[in-house]
């Protein structure tokens, strides 16, 4: 199928210097922390912290835990829904590579990472909140982020997508803290051990509309699983060294963002509840807003309301409507 909309791509360096754009999500993970006066030194540590985590995962033939250097590079990505050459900013994912000073190689990381989207800020902060108010019993509408889903499977199956990418992305966020997670006898040897949750999150139902599956998974050094987000085979179709770039980079990002469950002092059991209440757990030295990100998130879902979803309506409508799901 071929798609009526245009995407372009851009990317920036996520490096010490990297400053968020003008059309970057600031509540995203490391926009959050390239900010205020402490923004380099926020930026040293976070990168620091994904090298220490790489190769301590990546341990063989790598004796003094030095041997590798994650690159990211932030993928922007710009839509164009009328075919006029105005765009509006979709998504923002991470791209990883892999510096191997052994063999002075550049090796492909991953695609995805972070997900990053303003049309998911208008359907969480917007669209399910007006759904909820006044109501007794939490739901969701109808026909609950098929736009988005449709738009980003789109992407995916894009010319701008295959031009760049040479697999699927792989999203990788925490787990949610209102669900249970059961752990299994399933190892994988750089994933870790596998977790089932007791019931479907919204979020896990959110990404299937986006075309993708998820697994749950602690790594070794780990004291909680994370929630993986893919098309195909996750464990086959990647290499050790692909999955451990995208292990280092979100497990540093949850850690300084979530680190009542990412940087817990106890490591989750057979069975395990998630909570941002806990109070036994150490923060990074990484400073990070979380308030400005939960006030952010509103305000941004708006401008996506009326900027995209109400500018576009007919035209986004009509496109949903003959949207025929690609294979991956």
């Amino acid at each position: 199928m071929s798609s009526d909309f245009t995407y372009s791509i851009k990317t920036i360096r996520f490096d010490e210097h990297y400053s968020p754009s003008n059309d970057t999500r600031l509540t995203t993970n490391f926009a959050n922390l390239a900010r205020g006066e402490v923004r380099q030194e926020n930026l040293r540590k976070a990168i620091n912290m994904i090298n220490n985590c790489f190769n301590s995962l990546a341990n063989w033939d790598n004796p003094n835990k030095d041997r590798y250097t994650v690159e990211i590079d932030i993928v922007h990505v710009d839509i164009d829904v009328e075919g006029n050459g105005e765009t509006f900013p979709t998504i923002e994912v991470l791209k990883t590579y892999i510096v191997d000073h052994h063999t002075n190689r550049r090796i492909e990381g991953i695609v995805g990472n972070n997900f990053s989207s303003y049309v998911r800020d208008y359907d969480f902060s917007v669209l399910l909140r007006k759904h909820n108010e006044g109501k007794d019993h939490f739901s969701v509408p109808d026909n609950y982020g098929e736009l988005h889903g449709k738009m980003f499977q789109d992407f995916i199956n894009s010319s701008a997508y295959k031009e760049n990418f040479s697999k699927p992305p792989v999203i990788c966020l925490s787990v949610s803290d209102n669900k249970t997670y059961h752990r299994t006898s399933n190892t994988h040897p750089i994933l870790g051990v596998e977790y089932t949750p007791n019931e479907s999150s919204l979020t896990e139902q959110y990404f299937k509309t986006m075309g993708m599956e998820v697994r749950y998974f602690m790594p070794e050094n780990s004291v909680a699983p994370y929630a993986f987000f893919f098309f195909g085979d996750l464990l086959n179709d990647y290499s050790s060294l692909e999955l451990i770039s995208t292990l280092s980079t979100m497990e540093t990002f949850q850690k300084i963002y979530r680190p009542e469950i990412y940087n817990a002092n106890s490591t989750a059991g057979e069975t395990y509840k998630p909570s941002l209440k806990n109070l036994d757990c150490s923060l990074t030295q990484v400073v990070y807003d979380r308030e400005e990100r939960a006030r952010l998130a509103i305000e941004q879902g708006k401008w996506c309301e009326d900027n995209f979803i109400q500018r576009h309506q007919s035209t986004l409508e009509k496109w949903a409507a003959n949207f025929v799901q690609p294979s991956f």
